[in-house]
């Protein structure tokens, strides 16, 4: 058995800090307050992983058998932030009267199938871990996040965020983050970080994509779609297809996001721009996917999966490291032929270098 980085501190949320400090300092005290509980929570959140430890072992995990089954739990936070709260529904239970449950248990279901389905992979850890995530967390909580164990959904605050197991894409890829802990392990900064979000975009997309039976180029590529409360203008958090058009918003501001390098994002904040810059390698998916066509989990997606588990990934790698890899892994599975050409090209468009 092999470890890659050993101990990593894990906190990963779908929202941004940049959205949230904008909301923070808005007029309408509701949703200042909302917003500023969610950054000061988030912010010990963060903190508190820094300085636990958590154990990240990796290993090739070998091909699940066809019936391997998820394990799944979901438990009532009863918005409080002890966890993992009250359990309201287990494997195999039948749906509870809390929506919010049922679409927390089903995503969590659709996401442990497309890992199984389509890459063999008996859940997050590869070994069939178990499943959990908690609900209704805090009051008006604006986020959703992995926290190296399970899942948590806030119920947002109605103005600007609506529940937050609304999106099937988010679950998918807040759960990527556990895939991520247990392969790669890639840190949470700079192009390391924007890649770790970037990879939990790609299979959130994909995980929906595969609920929905869609090709490439059916799918919206929309990380969030349906997040946003009415009357916000902006259609998702994230668009893997056209970074930096997902909303513009008086109160969230014009979404930051580069699609190529010429855009690239210098801050200190967000951990080095993590969800800013994932913008980059999320649209250079996007073009290898649509010039494949067809179903985007089939030969883009497994390029991409290749990558995450093939053992070659260091967790500080840079843009043109998961670049070269990835052209790497589509010569090795696929030949000289169509994939390789539109793995180069999808980098190449985005600026980042595979030679």
């Amino acid at each position: 058995m092999t470890t890659n980085g050993g101990f990593r501190p894990v906190f990963c949320p779908i929202v941004p800090p940049h959205i949230l400090d904008r909301l923070a300092q808005h007029e309408d005290q509701a949703l200042s307050d909302s917003a500023q509980r969610t950054l000061q929570h988030d912010s010990a959140l963060r903190t508190l992983r820094r300085d636990t430890a958590v154990r990240t072992e990796t290993a090739v995990a070998a091909a699940a058998p066809a019936a391997s089954k998820p394990k799944r739990t979901v438990y009532d936070a009863g918005h409080g932030t002890d966890l993992p709260g009250t359990e309201v529904r287990a494997e195999g239970q039948d749906p509870v009267q809390d929506a919010s449950a049922n679409r927390a248990y089903a995503g969590l279901g659709a996401t442990f199938e497309l890992y199984l389905k389509a890459y063999e992979r008996d859940s997050i850890d590869g070994r069939g871990l178990a499943l959990d995530a908690s609900v209704h967390y805090g009051t008006d909580y604006d986020n959703a996040f992995w926290n190296g164990e399970q899942m948590v959904f806030g119920d947002g605050d109605g103005q600007i965020f609506v529940d937050f197991t609304s999106c099937l894409d988010v679950i998918g890829h807040e759960l990527t983050h556990g895939v991520t802990q247990y392969t790669a392990n890639l840190e949470y900064e700079g192009q390391s970080g924007a890649l770790n979000e970037s990879v939990s975009d790609v299979f959130g997309s994909l995980i929906k994509q595969y609920s929905l039976g869609q090709s490439a180029d059916q799918a919206d590529w929309l990380i969030g779609e349906g997040l946003l409360a009415p009357g916000v203008h902006g259609t998702a958090l994230r668009s893997m297809k056209a970074p930096g058009t997902a909303y513009d918003d008086p109160r969230l501001g014009k979404d930051p996001q580069p699609a190529t390098m010429a855009g690239y994002v210098h801050t200190s904040s967000d951990n080095g721009g993590v969800h800013i810059n994932s913008g980059i390698p999320n649209h250079a998916f996007y073009l290898l996917a649509t010039a494949l066509a067809g179903h985007a989990w089939e030969k883009a997606g497994q390029i991409w999966y290749d990558v995450l588990t093939g053992g070659e990934l260091q967790s500080s790698a840079q843009f043109a490291d998961f670049a070269r890899l990835t052209v790497k892994a589509a010569r090795a599975r696929y030949g000289a032929g169509d994939e390789l050409e539109a793995a180069q090209k999808a980098w190449e468009q985005v600026g980042v270098r595979t030679s």
